[in-house]
């Protein structure tokens, strides 16, 4: 089961970086979408800093086992800051990522609790704080 677990942690690090280099290129402008109005700084900076903060998370989350529960913990805690961004692309109505109708906004929701999770999950962060 270790092994399962280490698997989907390297996954979700692949996932993070990937995403994070889409931040700083191509989806540059997709990702601004997600940003709400109420934030007090430039969209196109939030995008920038995200994208560097996912592939920093990314590649510890792929390389620094031996600190993998705090890195989860940061992981879940960054799924979680950002999760105000899907909220405000789906209360605002704003198309991004083939996200064009209301319900596929609202099922966008769902999925970042299992981001949360999938962090939690695989580097041991959620087994750790029950054992405690």
């Amino acid at each position: 089961m270790e092994m399962v677990r280490k698997g989907f942690q390297v996954l979700l690090g692949a996932v993070l970086i990937y995403a994070g280099i889409t931040h700083l290129t191509t989806n540059r402008t997709e990702f601004q979408a997600q940003v709400p109005t109420w934030v007090p700084l430039s969209a196109d900076f939030v995008v920038l800093a995200s994208g560097v903060v996912e592939i920093l998370l990314g590649l510890a989350l792929a390389s620094l086992g031996r600190y993998r529960v705090q890195v989860g913990w940061v992981t879940a805690a960054f799924f979680v800051a950002i999760f105000p961004g899907n909220i405000s692309q789906y209360v605002n109505g704003i198309d991004a990522f083939g996200l064009d109708t209301d319900q596929a906004r609202l099922t966008r929701l769902f999925f970042q609790p299992v981001l949360v999770v999938w962090a939690l999950w695989s580097t041991g962060a959620w087994r750790s704080w029950r054992k405690r």
